[in-house]
């Protein structure tokens, strides 16, 4: 069994006017289950699988084997523990996401692994398939560094509203929704100054910013330019995120710390200063961070 790599994912896509709540019924009800809306499906999906794999289902209401299988989705997901999280979407409801996955029919399922689309499978299919496919997805995963494990959310309600509801994330929510990067990065910043001790906060505008950085960016095209010009900050700081977004985040740490013993006064700040943006995004309990702080260290002084 075999699928592609993980390939380029155009978040714009995604940004749009959340539509309306799906109705009841997709949700399998297993512990490591999610549903997701256009509204929310940054932080529910793209956000998380920076840190641990997610599983999109694709579904419609119109569907009648779509709940059924669900159900079985659920199960499966349930018996991985938390080292990935099941995220049903409601394409009826929810159009902007199966256009931006390019959904012809439904079921569809895709793994994210940092925020970058894996196709699984479409149709439905036996559970033993299911648990290949999710096998399979944890093996790559692990090739690109995404081995959390996703907090039990205690049910889909739990998980979804909470962030939709927070008044403080409504005007970066709306950016978001309309497609605005810059003006999301804006309102998180204006959010970071106000309570600059709010862990969730930074990390929120950590993740945005990386979503701007990088938006219509070519990886072949920026690992060419940077080999072309190894002292190139801006070359090499755009690779950097890139490998961080796609997963090879010991890849962009190195990188950046090789550079940062061979620059000096601004450009060396520049490059410290990204690193510990990326630290943010990858999360400060992460040991792959730790390791990377002690090396920042050792270049640095």
């Amino acid at each position: 069994m075999s699928f592609s790599r993980p390939g380029a994912l155009d978040l714009s896509a995604l940004a749009r006017p959340a539509a309306p709540a799906a109705a009841a019924g997709g949700s399998g009800g297993g512990t490591w289950v999610v549903d997701a809306t256009e509204a929310d499906f940054q932080q529910v999906a793209l956000e998380a699988s920076l840190k641990h794999l997610v599983v999109l289902s694709l579904w419609s209401p119109r569907a009648p084997q779509s709940a059924e299988f669900n159900a079985r989705l659920a199960a499966a997901a349930d018996a991985y523990d938390g080292q990935l999280l099941l995220v049903q979407v409601d394409v009826d409801a929810n159009p902007g996401i199966g256009q931006a996955l390019q959904a012809q029919s439904v079921p569809l399922v895709v793994g994210l692994v940092s925020g970058q689309p894996v196709p699984l499978f479409q149709s439905a299919v036996p559970d033993e398939q299911i648990r290949g496919y999710f096998d399979e997805l944890i093996r790559l995963g692990a090739e690109h560094g995404v081995t959390g494990r996703a907090p039990a959310p205690g049910g889909a309600a739990d998980a979804v509203e909470e962030p939709v509801d927070d008044p403080r994330f409504a005007e970066a929510d709306a950016a978001f929704a309309a497609g605005d990067l810059p003006g999301a990065v804006a309102a998180y910043e204006k959010l970071a100054a106000q309570n600059p001790g709010d862990a969730e906060v930074a990390e929120r505008l950590a993740g945005v910013q990386l979503m701007e950085r990088t938006q219509g960016a070519d990886l072949q095209q920026a690992r060419a330019a940077a080999a072309d010009a190894p002292d190139d900050v801006d070359a090499q700081l755009l690779v950097a995120d890139l490998d961080v977004s796609g997963g090879h985040v010991e890849d962009a740490f190195d990188r950046l710390i090789q550079l940062v013993r061979r620059t000096a006064d601004d450009d060396r700040d520049r490059v410290r200063a990204r690193l510990l943006d990326l630290f943010v995004v990858v999360g400060s309990d992460d040991p792959r961070v730790a390791t990377a702080r002690r090396l920042l260290a050792t270049a640095l002084f």
